[in-house]
């Protein structure tokens, strides 16, 4: 942390906001905080500092930190808790200059997922009017004038994964770069935008299960790449989660009169149908590997879970897909509170049962295959996890389904 004194005067009213919070919990048999609440004080007593979210041991620019940092600055609007926006606003006026240059961002690297955390950037912008978190908003819409591309002009995941698309790139790019174009006023670019969603569907969809696969490999290079398919051989849970978030996000600022904007909604369906599918009968969760349930190894697990209950939520309320999927999402969340959520006893709540990472290619390890997405460590308060589960709390808050 840089200590200017804007940023010290935050630290001192944040201590004294946890202060008088856990002081208050003392001793209490009950917490009538809402849970969107409860899991942003949990995550500020866990990580005093915002930079450390994500279990980080340096500054960094990342997605993970950026999702929830977008869902704290949206319970602070909820609650009027504005302890939780200065939370964010110290991060960023850490990570951001003057010039709106963004520490530890490197746009040479064409990752998108650098792309992601800027979402926060425009609520910051917003309320403090500071002309270089503008500058930073440009900064990362000018990666995306150049991002490598697919034949077909799809964004390639990153430099280092030549010809790829994954659908978690969907979510790092395409929320960000349709309010962007929504906010400074790029209508041309809505196809654009429209078009990355028509291409990833096309090519990871798989028929035989109504499902979409992790990647797809354009040059057919990749060892976890099927040699004619170019699709990668399972259905990560939490893939189809980023997925499924993205699709309904982007439709928040496309115009509804866009050309091509009910392909979105098509996909969108069509997503809803094989989550439905999916979802466990007996805990109304999902599993790691969604269509594999019943195999053994795979479990029920958390940041998928709440990334598909979150997009259900969302998009029946909007009237995207039928209105049935609304109780789906309602017992899932339910559900989600009695598997996945552990009351620490000191005012803090944790959510187990997070798969920490996953990827295609890199090394051999990353092949794709079932065994390997059992492999990867499972720990508690993965932000990937933490930020839907907030995120779709308030909602139900809003409405008055606590």
């Amino acid at each position: 942390m840089i200590f200017t004194p804007r940023n010290i005067m935050r630290y001192i009213s944040l201590s004294f906001f946890l202060l008088v919070l856990f002081s208050c919990q003392t001793g209490k048999k009950t917490d009538d905080r809402p849970w969107s609440v409860r899991m942003v004080d949990s995550e500020i007593a866990r990580n005093p500092e915002a930079w450390m979210l994500d279990f980080a041991k340096n500054l960094k620019w990342s997605y993970c930190a950026g999702l929830e940092m977008e869902a704290m600055i949206k319970t602070s609007e909820q609650y009027d808790i504005p302890a939780y926006f200065d939370y964010v606003l110290q991060f960023a006026d850490t990570m951001v200059n003057e010039n709106g240059d963004i520490r530890t961002f490197k746009k040479e690297a064409f990752n998108i997922d650098y792309i992601n955390p800027g979402k926060m950037l425009f609520e910051v912008w917003e309320k403090t009017g500071e002309e270089k978190y503008k500058k930073a908003l440009y900064q990362l819409r000018d990666q995306l004038y150049d991002h490598p591309r697919t034949s077909e002009g799809g964004f390639w995941h990153k430099l280092r994964y030549p010809h790829q698309m994954w659908l978690d790139g969907l979510y790092m790019g395409s929320p960000f770069y349709t309010r962007f174009c929504a906010t400074f006023n790029e209508p041309e670019y809505f196809p654009d935008v429209i078009k990355q969603f028509q291409l990833v569907a096309k090519y990871t969809y798989d028929p035989a299960t109504g499902l979409f696969r992790h990647g797809w490999d354009e040059a057919r290079q990749q060892k976890w790449a099927d040699p004619v398919t170019g699709q990668s051989a399972n259905v990560w849970g939490r893939a189809m989660g980023w997925f499924a978030m993205a699709l309904v996000d982007v439709l928040d600022y496309i115009p509804v009169d866009q050309q091509g904007r009910d392909s979105v909604i098509t996909i969108l369906n069509t997503l809803a149908e094989g989550v439905k599918i999916y979802q466990d009968s007996e805990s109304s969760l999902w599993y790691q590997v969604m269509d594999k349930g019943s195999e053994s190894g795979n479990y029920l697990e958390a940041t998928c879970s709440a990334m598909f209950i979150y997009t259900l939520e969302k998009a029946s309320r909007k009237g995207y897909i039928s209105a049935e999927y609304a109780e789906l999402a309602r017992k899932g969340y339910d559900s989600f509170i009695k598997i996945f959520m552990k009351d620490n006893g000191d005012g803090t709540y944790s959510i187990t049962n997070c798969c920490e990472v996953a990827g295609l290619g890199g090394d051999d390890r990353r092949d794709g295959s079932f065994q390997y997405y059992l492999s990867e460590p499972i720990r508690d308060n993965d932000p990937k996890g933490v930020g839907p589960f907030i995120l779709v709390s308030l909602q139900y808050e809003k409405n008055n389904k606590k």
